[in-house]
């Protein structure tokens, strides 16, 4: 027995990405986004409502990063979700969260965030289904709390959580259950 729900965004996980832009005073501007994600190698692309001041701050920037926050940042990630810095000037500020300037792209890092995609735009197509940002990866940072042995990111450290559209829940991410392009090959083999 099924049941029909219509037309809903009822995908999961859906992705918690933090966008962090300048604002004209260069001021701190971020908000939490969930459509959108890697769409090439070097590419990510971000389907926004055009009326976002984050929006304004990359189109006039020309550059943004795009970070995963953790479960340690639950509420002040929630809070620039709701949040509109069209409406509310001190929106970072009131989370306690801190920022660096990014060496590479003109964007702020945010030192709570585990991970962070230092990306230029490269296009804002308006589409009639709504914005896309498209924007090229400069460099990933990560924190060296979340690296492995070896150096590399280790996704378990980083605590990222997830949302659920259908529930309107959060759900944290992080353990391993198999190895991507292995768990299932082998059934690439001839029986």
């Amino acid at each position: 027995m099924t049941k029909d729900f219509g037309v809903k965004p009822y995908l999961f996980p859906m992705p918690t990405y933090m966008i962090g832009t300048y604002n004209e005073d260069d001021t701190v501007d971020v908000m939490m986004m969930a459509w959108g994600g890697i769409c090439a190698e070097d590419m990510v692309a971000l389907n926004l409502e055009a009326d976002h001041k984050t929006v304004a701050n990359i189109e006039n920037r020309k550059s943004f990063t795009l970070s995963i926050p953790s479960v340690d940042t639950i509420r002040e990630s929630d809070f620039l979700g709701i949040a509109t810095s069209n409406k509310m000037t001190d929106k970072f500020e009131r989370t306690g969260l801190h920022a660096v300037k990014s060496t590479r792209v003109d964007a702020p890092i945010i030192t709570e965030y585990p991970v962070a995609l230092e990306c230029e735009m490269v296009e804002m197509q308006n589409q009639p289904y709504g914005l896309r940002v498209l924007g090229k990866i400069i460099n990933v940072v990560a924190d060296e709390r979340v690296l492995d042995d070896a150096g590399k990111v280790d996704t378990g450290k980083i605590k990222a959580f997830a949302f659920d559209q259908m529930q309107s829940g959060y759900y944290v991410i992080g353990e391993k259950v198999g190895k991507a392009w292995n768990s299932g090959a082998d059934l690439m083999k001839n029986q």
